[in-house]
C-alpha cells in the first residue's frame, strides 16, 4: 500500500519532517511558456557549455511523470529527454507493462547537461526547480517517479538512497511519489534490470489502482 502523511514508516515520517513545499505558478502558464524560458534560461552556470536545453516532453494528461536527473550527451544534442541508451531501455520498461512513451511526463531536475555527466550540483538544481514545480503542477499527474538519488533528493527532500526507497509509493502533501533506479544504473549493473522490470510492475498495478 502507500505509506500516508500519517503514516509511522521510518523513511516516511523523515520525508515528513521537511518543511512543506508550497507551488505556485503563473497565471495562464503553459509548456510552450516553460520551454520558452528554458531554452532562453541563463540562471545558473550549467547554461554556459549546453547546445540545447531540454525542458521535458509528453502530453498535459499524462497520469505518470518521470523525473531524471540530468540531460546527457544525446539529449544535450537533440534537445529531448531520455533519448540515449538510457532512454531506449525507459521505452522497454514502459513497452512491457503496457505503457507508452508518448502517455507520460518526462523531465529532469536540471534542464542543461552537467559537464561531463557529473551530478547537477545543490545550487544547479535549486535554479531549475521552478521550472519542474510550474511542470508538476501544470500536470497533475496521478504519480511522479523520481529516479535516481538526485531526482529523490530534490522532489522528497530525503537523503535516503534509492537502494532503500525503490519500488515504494510514498503520498506527501497530496501527492503520489513512486522512486525508481534511473535506467542508467541497468546499463552498467545489469541485474538491476531485473529489480527496474519489477518496479515498473509495481507502477502499473498502482496507476491501475489509482484510476480504478
Amino acid at each position: 500500500g502507500i505509506y500516508t502523511v500519517r503514516g509511522t514508516n521510518r523513511i516516511c515520517t523523515r520525508l515528513l519532517e521537511q518543511p512543506r513545499r508550497m507551488i505556485e505558478t503563473p497565471d495562464q502558464d503553459s509548456f510552450e511558456k516553460i520551454a520558452d524560458e528554458v531554452v532562453r534560461c541563463i540562471n545558473c552556470r550549467l547554461s554556459k557549455n549546453r547546445k540545447n536545453a531540454v525542458p521535458g516532453e509528453g502530453p498535459e494528461s499524462a497520469k505518470v511523470m518521470f523525473v531524471g536527473e540530468a540531460p546527457g550527451e544525446q539529449e544535450d544534442t537533440q534537445g529531448r529527454p531520455f533519448v540515449g541508451a538510457a532512454g531506449k531501455l525507459l521505452t522497454e520498461l514502459l513497452q512491457s507493462v503496457g505503457l507508452r512513451r508518448e502517455d507520460v511526463y518526462i523531465t529532469n531536475v536540471v534542464k542543461c547537461r552537467p559537464p561531463n555527466n557529473r551530478q547537477p550540483r545543490a545550487d544547479e538544481a535549486q535554479a531549475c526547480r521552478p521550472y519542474l514545480d510550474r511542470q508538476i503542477a501544470l500536470i497533475r499527474s496521478l504519480v511522479i517517479c523520481p529516479m535516481g538519488n538526485s531526482a529523490i533528493r530534490a522532489l522528497l527532500n530525503s537523503e535516503e538512497s534509492v537502494t532503500t526507497i525503490h519500488g515504494i509509493p510514498f503520498e506527501v502533501e497530496g501527492i503520489t511519489y513512486f522512486p525508481m533506479y534511473h535506467p542508467a544504473a541497468a546499463l552498467y549493473t545489469f541485474s538491476l534490470r531485473k529489480v527496474m522490470e519489477e518496479d515498473f510492475k509495481k507502477l502499473r498495478t498502482l496507476v491501475d489502482s489509482l484510476t480504478a
